[in-house]
């Protein structure tokens, strides 16, 4: 009998498009005890242990590499994918304002962080609930992510600064924003077969067309917060690409230029331990 294990990914689209195939036609499909909840949530059951497979923030794996390798597929990482700040009205500056963050682990937070000054004011809260706030004027400003970056207009809300532009005109390298991460307890043979499964996966749904795809769409549509097919796309196309597939040379030099960036600001704590599956 194989051994079930946990697994915890977001109700966002470009992690339901990857899981589709892994969830549903996979050999793993009947070994899979399926957590599904905001990134925020899926960073604490981490935190704690709770989950052998997950999707994190790279800002929580910074803090858990003792403990979780990075699978080699699954990863949102690239450009032009960057968190926002946006804002009701224009801002010259950040300094003294109240900012709507996702949560404390998020990538998106540690960017933040990483740019802004020290004395912003920090008010956290469910990702779907930041531009509403930002709206009824309950903050100065909102650090968006997921679908919030393809609406944000909509509502009349100005860009204030891309976080995402902000690091590769920095550095030259993709922004890494989440990836999937296994635990080192579990057997190496089986972290491998995960990892090349859910590559598989993710090949599977690149290669279908997949909107006309009525169990892929439907299973998309049943998590996501916006439902509209257009939106839908660009989220996917955004967040999913080559480095989802299989972390290239330039996507793991951008991984590890994050957490050597969070290790000298005191951010994250320093490891030594292969971070990639197969490496481990």
């Amino acid at each position: 009998m194989k051994t079930p294990f946990t697994l915890g990914i977001s109700p966002c689209p470009n992690d339901t498009f990857m899981f589709h195939h892994f969830l549903h036609k996979s050999e793993f499909q009947d070994q899979v005890s399926l957590t599904m909840t905001d990134v925020e949530e899926l960073n604490l059951l981490c935190l704690k242990n709770e989950l052998q497979v997950s999707k994190v923030s790279f800002h929580v794996l910074g803090k858990l590499r003792d403990k979780y390798c990075l699978l080699q597929a699954g990863s949102a990482l690239g450009r032009g994918c960057g968190p926002l700040i946006i804002s009701k009205n224009e801002l010259s500056s950040l300094s003294g304002k109240t900012i709507a963050i996702p949560g404390l682990n998020t990538t998106a937070f540690l960017l933040l962080k990483c740019f802004a000054p020290d004395d912003i004011h920090i008010k956290e809260m469910i990702f779907s609930d930041i531009m509403p706030a930002v709206e009824r004027g309950e903050v100065d400003a909102g650090l968006i992510i997921h679908e919030s970056r393809f609406t944000y207009h909509q509502r009349g809300l100005k860009l204030i600064v891309d976080l995402g532009e902000w690091w590769e005109g920095l550095t030259g390298l993709p922004i890494p924003l989440g990836g999937i991460i296994a635990s080192r307890s579990l057997a190496l043979d089986k972290i491998k077969l995960i990892d090349s499964t859910l590559k598989e996966s993710i090949k599977a749904a690149m290669n279908s067309n997949w909107q006309n795809d009525q169990n892929l769409m439907a299973f998309i549509q049943k998590h996501s917060d916006e439902i509209e097919p257009d939106v839908l796309k660009a989220h996917i196309d955004t967040y999913v690409n080559e480095e989802s597939l299989q972390l290239s040379d330039e996507g793991k030099e951008g991984i590890e230029k994050l957490f050597q960036t969070a290790e000298q600001r005191g951010f994250i704590p320093t490891c030594d331990l292969p971070l990639f599956a197969g490496e481990v």
